[in-house]
């Protein structure tokens, strides 16, 4: 019964529920232990926004250390293994930051919450990175057309439960106990992955299109295989123009919520209130929409859309600087973020080779990701230094947007010829 009522909402064949529902639950899980963690990251970075800028060069420079060794861990070992290993590895470093906290003099608490900021930002794309790679690895490009808007349901789902979890406790219990929450959902999430590489094993007529094993390569290969590929090259645009959008707003929400809230625990709460509301819209959109819009108008059209929000978006914020205007403009870019333009981009990622499944991503989503946050978190340090208001930088953000949709374009029509 349970597999009839999947197939009224999601447009799954035979041999496909299992593993779909495995993959969710996945995806549940980890989004669930970053949602238990975001509130507690931004409102450090609400309280230390000062200091905005020079917190994301770290997390840059530590994210150029992280992916070569991540690159190395996947042409060691097979998906099996090291896909569970990166998962159980921040969930160390979580009883890690427990301990600090626990032990260490409350003069420490301020370097503690910069040295959280930093890893919270790197712990959020690569659980994200490792869970998309893994997932792109296993199902086709059309299973992924059908199958990744109710994929990332699940993440929804766990940022909603993250949301709710962290809005409820946040004023009554010490931020210590969300850190050692996180650590159950991680748990729990290394052991869908392996139940799904089982699976894989046992029905390769329905997933594991290729042979598991090693990847092989080098440490550093994942940067080369992205200067050498024009589509890489073009989703690594694509990707620093969403990063430059989405750093202006979360710029702007730091210092509006800043200014509006002094007391630490009810920014906490505020952000995990609209963190819930991005999630609810995000899961109405990914049942009912997602599969539906990325087949009709195609994954190019589909990437479009969240630009096109984002321009909109900055044309208001210009227009009516206020917490509420942010407030309405975030949920519905993050929400477009999550529930759209996520599972198109990772539909791309099927029609490329193992190693640029896992190396290739790595190397985008992190580095290049997080080297978009740096250089956006800089300009509009820089504008502001130059007394520009936020409504100010918001309208020079517009003709960003545009060049965004262009980029979008020119990926989905690349994806039209490769599948051809």
């Amino acid at each position: 019964m349970f597999a009839v009522l999947i197939r009224r909402v999601v447009p799954v064949r035979d041999g496909e529920t299992l593993p779909l529902l495995l993959a969710t639950a996945y995806g549940f899980a980890i989004l669930y232990a970053y949602y238990l963690l975001r509130p507690v990251r931004d409102e450090i970075g609400a309280a230390d926004r000062g200091n905005l800028q020079i917190l994301w060069t770290a997390v840059f420079l530590v994210m150029l250390l992280a992916v070569p060794l991540y690159s190395a861990a996947v042409a060691r070992w097979p998906r099996a293994v090291f896909v569970p290993l990166a998962n159980r590895f921040f969930a160390a470093h979580l009883g890690a930051f427990y301990a600090a906290l626990y032990l260490l003099p409350e003069s420490a608490r301020a370097w503690i919450d910069r040295v959280f900021y930093v890893w919270v930002s790197v712990f959020a794309l690569f659980v994200v990175t490792v869970f998309w790679g893994f997932v792109t690895d296993l199902f086709h490009h059309e299973q992924g057309k059908r199958l990744f808007g109710f994929i990332a349901v699940g993440s929804s789902l766990g940022g909603i439960a993250g949301s709710a979890t962290t809005a409820m406790l946040a004023s009554h219990v010490p931020v210590f106990l969300l850190l050692l929450m996180a650590i159950v959902p991680l748990e729990a999430a290394s052991w869908c992955a392996r139940g799904l590489d089982r699976h894989a094993q046992r029905d390769a007529a329905t997933l594991a299109r290729e042979p598991e094993a090693r990847i092989g390569g080098s440490a550093w290969s994942g940067v080369g295989l992205v200067l050498r590929s024009a589509v890489l090259r073009r989703i690594a645009l694509w990707l620093l123009l969403m990063t430059f959008a989405s750093t202006i707003l979360y710029y702007v929400q730091a210092h509006m919520l800043g200014e509006a809230y002094t007391d630490r625990a009810a920014r906490r709460v505020f952000l995990a209130r609209v963190d819930l509301a991005v999630n609810v819209l995000t899961i109405l959109t990914q049942v009912f929409l997602t599969a539906l819009v990325v087949r009709r108008l195609g994954v190019g059209l589909t990437l479009a859309l969240l630009p096109a929000v984002a321009l909109v978006g900055f044309v208001a914020l210009g227009a009516a600087p206020a917490l509420a205007a942010l407030v309405v403009v975030r949920v519905l870019y993050d929400s477009s973020r999550h529930a759209l333009a996520k599972p198109a981009r990772e539909v791309l990622f099927t029609l490329v080779s193992r190693e640029e499944r896992y190396k290739a991503k790595a190397f985008l989503d992190a580095a290049v990701y997080r080297g978009g946050d740096l250089a956006s978190g800089w300009i509009y340090a820089g504008l502001a230094a130059l007394g520009l208001s936020a409504g100010a930088i918001a309208l020079a953000a517009v003709p960003v947007a545009g060049g965004w949709i262009v980029i979008a374009r020119q990926l989905g029509r690349w994806e039209e010829h490769d599948r051809a």
